[in-house]
């Protein structure tokens, strides 16, 4: 990924928990030389030194076979991101777009059915543990379950490389920078609020 100097994020603990907040990520391999990608909500753990993005997806999906082959597998997390008009410029300037973006490269494998299940109960447990009624694994049926597991394959990549981008007008002044903030706040699309929020929190650290 193309990261200009002023965009690059380097603190892993900040990629992580951008990781985890927007964890609905893009897995790309490639099949037979052609890129292949799938959708998934996914998670990230360490073991030791190591860390890993762990999910599942369908059996019938045959990109996890391509885990064998491929050398590397990428991942790609998109957090929020808005169109950035010239006019919100002092000086005369060209339209843009702000964005956090995070890809991340490493070694795919395939987990066992015991650490499928943990990964998955641990996945209810993220979504559904501050829900009324909430659905855990303990809850569900061992019939329901056997059924379940037959039909997806986990997964685990090993982390090798992360690079992350934050575009969101760092190379600017104090009062463009201001100023856009202003400007997205007044904007209609949750997108321009949510990046309005990042640069208003990111403030005090450019």
């Amino acid at each position: 990924m193309y990261i200009p100097k002023y965009f690059k994020v380097e603190n892993f603990d900040e990629i992580f928990d951008f990781v985890q907040e927007n964890s609905f990520g893009t897995i790309v391999t490639t099949e037979q030389g052609k890129p292949i990608a799938t959708h998934l909500p996914l998670q990230v753990s360490t073991e030791g030194d190591t860390s890993y993005i762990t999910g599942h997806m369908a059996y019938g999906n045959s990109q996890w076979r391509t885990f064998e082959t491929c050398d590397d597998v990428l991942v790609m997390f998109q957090g929020p991101h808005a169109y950035i008009s010239p006019s919100w410029y002092k000086e005369e300037n060209v339209p843009t777009w702000n964005y956090q973006s995070v890809h991340v490269y490493g070694v795919a494998s395939i987990l066992n059915e015991e650490e499928l299940k943990q990964d998955l109960t641990r996945l209810l447990q993220k979504y559904e543990k501050q829900r009324k009624d909430s659905v855990l694994w303990d809850k569900l049926s061992p019939q329901l379950l056997e059924k379940e597991l037959k039909g997806i394959v986990g997964f685990k990549i090993e982390i090798q490389e992360v690079q992350a981008a934050y575009k969101l007008s760092q190379n600017r002044n104090e009062e463009d920078y201001t100023n856009i903030i202003d400007k997205l706040s007044e904007e209609k699309g949750d997108n321009s609020h949510q990046i309005a929020d990042v640069m208003r929190k990111r403030e005090s650290f450019r």
